[in-house]
């Protein structure tokens, strides 16, 4: 069981997906630029079968900011976008209305 300080140490932010590309070297990953408020960064992320490039360019999502980065298939990642999955495929998780970019996810 995780504990509440646990979970405080994750750092959950709003960000807008800027860029998306297939990865060059993985058919079910993209490398997507977001933008924090703060920073642009680069993640990679496994939603390239839920959906295509183009409905995801602006999208508010939200993103782990605090990973550790990770070299997925020899793209840097730096951080993880929040998704859902279940029978019906993927869903990422996005607010229900616009927010300022960086706002806490609590």
């Amino acid at each position: 069981m995780a504990t509440i300080e646990d979970f405080r140490k994750i750092e959950l932010v709003v960000a807008q997906i800027k860029e998306v590309k297939e990865h060059p070297n993985a058919d079910r990953l993209y490398v997507i630029k977001v933008d924090t408020g703060k920073e642009e960064r680069q993640v990679v992320a496994g939603i390239r079968a839920a959906y295509p490039k183009e409905n995801l360019i602006g999208r508010r999502v939200v993103l782990v900011s605090n990973l550790e980065p990770a070299t997925i298939r020899g793209e840097q990642s730096n951080g993880m976008i929040l998704a859902a999955s279940d029978e019906n495929g993927i869903s990422v998780l996005s607010p229900d209305r616009e927010v300022v970019l960086g706002s806490i996810v609590k």
